[in-house]
């Protein structure tokens, strides 16, 4: 499936909106993960990077690129949108560092030149993974890692589309999650964690880690509806996958 040209029309359709809405969240400190905005500092999942060569898979505005880069990593942010390369290339700080337009499913890169990809809800939530992994696995030198934040197969198996929220019930069967229709053709993907495993392991990369950030008592989701709103304390809403090139 070719989510591509629908998916670039929904970005830069709802981009300004989106970092209206979240920019303040996601830029609110450097290194803050997911729906929940937890701290790298406590997650541990990213490590040092200064002196790394990283591509940041997804980068929308750049708010981790820009953190990133003033901890003296070199960073390449790609996305798909030019909406949101333009409002990252607005907000670049004093630590340039280059933008480029693409897919997560056809990296314009040479084989072997990264030491860290990432993404948080970025490519790897809007590309098929089937694509997109073996994608990352090539760009990384050996010894690199990829690390990635993604929505958890019951958090997406339990969103009511009607109320618009996550719910107790589960709405979907959580074996016929694949591809997620988000409206005017586009699509996002989701696997199940046996399917993640072997998309995983099928590009030749080892799992060093699979953390499920659990948020405080009281942190709010800042893009979805959840009922209850301790949704997430009580089950996984996300999946911080933690692997490396051998």
């Amino acid at each position: 499936m070719n989510s591509i040209p629908a998916n670039r029309r929904l970005w830069n359709r709802i981009s300004d909106d989106y970092q209206h809405a979240h920019d303040p969240r996601i830029g609110a400190a450097p290194r803050l993960w997911g729906m929940y905005s937890i701290p790298d500092q406590r997650l541990r999942a990213l490590g040092d990077v200064d002196g790394k060569r990283v591509l940041e898979l997804g980068c929308g505005a750049g708010q981790w690129s820009r953190a990133l880069a003033a901890e003296g990593a070199s960073v390449v942010g790609i996305d798909l949108s030019e909406a949101q390369l333009a409002a990252a290339t607005a907000a670049m700080g004093a630590d340039r560092y280059p933008l480029v337009q693409g897919a997560a499913e056809r990296l314009p890169f040479a084989d072997g030149i990264f030491d860290l990809v990432f993404c948080d809800f970025g490519g790897l939530s809007w590309a098929p993974p089937r694509l997109a992994v073996p994608e990352a696995a090539r760009v990384l030198r050996p010894g690199g890692r990829l690390v990635f934040n993604v929505a958890s197969p019951w958090f997406e198996a339990c969103y009511d589309e009607a109320a618009e929220r996550v719910t107790t019930t589960p709405q979907k069967d959580y074996f016929g999650l694949d591809a997620v229709a988000e409206g005017d053709g586009a699509t996002s993907y989701q696997l199940t964690y046996g399917g993640w495993v072997r998309v995983l392991r099928g590009a030749g990369l080892v799992v060093d880690d699979l953390i499920e950030p659990r948020p405080d008592a009281g942190t709010p989701n800042g893009y979805n509806e959840t009922d209850p709103p301790d949704w997430a304390r009580r089950w996984p809403a996300e999946l911080l996958w933690v692997t490396h090139k051998p």
